[in-house]
């Protein structure tokens, strides 16, 4: 049990050696990290929020806007389908369909009783598509009373779409602020309806906020040219019309649009910035997915000549003419844009739209200089710990004592090398567990050395006694490190943030501890006994 053949002696020394050079990037500057080898390790210990400075946002997804636009959107595709192109008989409508969000309900009032049932069957096969995944349930009940179909959103469908939207606002904010995926950026939700974000080395939560808070809302509506000048200028403005200014690359101006889009931007599924094909500046190149191919299409065959516009976050970008059909589902954007310009529009169209507006319930900024303070504090704690157990395991075991500062130097040295490999954030209470691990990773050592010390007192020779000492003590090391493993796993799975970090550095600490206390010690408690056949051992 304390022979290690030539080849496991050069293992052990590899994986300390190994994990030092994995630790290396942290002892360096990034900008000469940068400057090394391919081969070379690059990856480092992240500071996380409360190390190094930053800002924090707690945001509220209004999940209610989500519903009615849902049930807007619905109440738009039933009256396409009563009054559909294409040769299908038109249901005759009592009014248009109406909605009310209270109750979350679309009613529809048919003219004709003998078009009631071919009504409801429209109905029940738009809503038929939207089962809810992995239930099979479907989000609307459909109700007929009389000449009216009503149809209601399910609380079940409710809870589902609110959830969808939490989860989407958190991709769409993650992909707005860290689109690399490289900034150790915290994007996490906060019960049902809320988004904590953390931002590390960023300290100016409004600027965080501008950049979330662009809602990124692209669609495609057409101009209605019928409005005169003068109406527009008295603010009278037919039903279903809206009066949208140009962008600052379109110059001054506004343009009178139906409401109602023909292509909404969630049915883009690339966007790109590119030169411009017919001259100078850039473009933005788009394509739609099939849905919104098929809609694109039909629309510009049908509005040939018309001028048509692209709106963003309720700014015109671009109103050309329609030419020709464009059937292939790609079209581009060209305009006054600079090469910068282009590419935000891009970015954000790539992005994706917020599906609800978020609202900032708390923000807060951790500067630098605190941030500092506490690297500094814990690092101090990390060298008054590291010192203090050194010198108690010199002075309680001698020479084992030198073995077992060894094995905890090599301790370190690993627990910053798995660190460094996995990319991890370290943040204070991180730093308390790198503590706590060296704390603890000598309480293996104990329990071997006091078991050894049994044995010596109990007339045993050396050799054996340190044998014994390491067999019979490592049910018991495995015991507390497996359940100490286990409660920084649960941490890991259950809690967020900071806690997230003492966790990692917890459950690595474990790990390394056994590995360097139960392994490297006994490597060298095995060179001694076995090389040096010591007639008596001082513990």
């Amino acid at each position: 049990m304390l022979q290690f053949r030539p080849w496991q002696q050069a293992l052990i020394a590899a994986s300390v050696v190994i994990a030092a050079i994995l630790a290396a990037p942290n002892f360096y500057p990034k900008e000469v990290v940068a400057g090394w080898p391919g081969f070379m390790p690059k990856s480092r210990i992240n500071l996380g929020l409360d190390l190094q400075g930053g800002s924090y946002l707690l945001l509220e997804v209004d999940t209610k806007k989500v519903i009615d636009d849902r049930l807007t959107n619905l109440r738009q595709e039933v009256q396409r389908a009563m009054r559909p192109s294409g040769g299908r008989d038109r249901v005759q409508l009592q009014s248009l369909p109406t909605v009310n969000s209270g109750e979350d309900t679309i009613s529809v009032r048919i003219r004709d009783e003998a078009q009631i049932e071919e009504a409801a069957k429209r109905v029940r096969d738009i809503t038929r598509s939207g089962a809810l995944v992995g239930t099979g349930v479907r989000p609307y009940e459909v109700t007929l009373t009389g000449p009216r179909i009503d149809i209601k959103l399910t609380p079940e469908a409710r809870r589902a779409y609110g959830q969808e939207a939490l989860a989407d606002s958190i991709e769409v904010v993650r992909r707005r602020i860290d689109p690399a995926g490289n900034k150790e950026v915290l994007i996490q939700p906060q019960g049902e309806d809320r988004i904590v974000v953390q931002a590390p080395g960023d300290n100016d939560p409004e600027a965080l906020k501008q950049i979330i808070n662009r809602t990124g809302q692209l669609s495609f509506h057409r101009v209605d040219r019928s409005v005169s000048s003068e109406e527009i200028q008295a603010g009278i403005l037919p039903p279903g019309r809206m009066l949208t200014p140009m962008s600052a690359s379109e110059g001054p101006g506004a343009l009178v649009l139906f409401e109602d889009p023909e292509v909404t931007g969630d049915m883009v599924e690339s966007a790109s910035a590119g030169l411009n094909n017919d001259g100078g500046g850039f473009q933005i190149n788009f394509a739609f997915d099939s849905r919104g191919a098929r809609r694109f299409a039909d629309y510009t065959r049908d509005h040939i000549g018309e001028q048509f516009a692209i709106v963003l976050d309720n700014e015109i970008i671009s109103a050309p003419v329609i030419q020709s059909a464009i059937p292939g589902g790609q079209g581009r954007i060209t305009g006054n844009f600079s090469p910068d310009e282009a590419q935000r529009i891009a970015t954000l169209i790539r992005s994706g739209a917020l599906p609800a507006p978020l609202s900032t319930l708390e923000q807060r900024s951790i500067s630098a200089g605190l941030g500092a303070d506490s690297v500094k504090a814990g690092t101090f704690s990390l060298l008054i710990g590291f010192i203090a157990v050194v010198v108690y395991m010199l002075m309680s075991y001698g020479r084992f004592g030198i073995y077992a500062d060894i094995a905890l130097v090599s301790n370190v040295i690993l627990l910053c090398g798995a660190l460094s490999l996995f990319g991890s954030t370290l943040t204070l209470p991180g730093i308390a567990g790198v503590v706590l691990t060296i704390g603890m990773a000598v309480d293996a050592n104990v329990l071997i050395f006091e078991r050894i010390r049994e044995e010596v007192l109990a007339g045993k020779p050396p050799v054996k006694a340190v044998e014994l000492g390491f067999s019979k003590a490592l049910s018991a090391i495995v015991d507390a490190n497996v359940t100490t493993f286990v409660a920084a796993l649960i941490m890991f799975v259950l809690g967020a943030g900071p806690v997230r970090g003492f966790a990692v550095t917890l459950a690595t600490g474990v790990v390394t501890s056994v590995y360097s206390a139960y392994v490297i010690t006994r490597l060298f408690a095995g060179l001694y006994v076995l090389g040096r056949r010591p007639k008596t051992i001082k513990l």
